[in-house]
């Protein structure tokens, strides 16, 4: 049980860096054809779509990748706290 609480954690954490890794790429704005950001954006795309259907965006910006960090910081979080 051990093992998989450390999995759901660290795997919070990866996806919070990918997001994060996205969200930088996107001021930068490659090409989004190109292989990296596709990688990114098959990887996030699951967890940011449901959520900008809920957070609306504030002007230009969209919000919603800071909205799934701080989700899954806290699912991390929970995860050490009930182990």
């Amino acid at each position: 049980m051990d093992t998989v609480r450390h999995f759901v954690f660290y795997f919070c954490q990866l996806l919070s860096l990918i997001i994060v890794a996205r969200s930088l790429l996107s001021w930068i704005a490659p090409n989004p054809n190109e292989q990296p950001m596709r990688f990114l954006h098959e990887i996030t795309e699951p967890i940011l779509a449901p959520l900008r259907h809920i957070v609306p965006r504030i002007g230009m910006i969209d919000i919603t990748p800071l909205i799934a960090i701080v989700i899954l910081q806290l699912v991390a979080e929970l995860i050490v706290r009930v182990g």
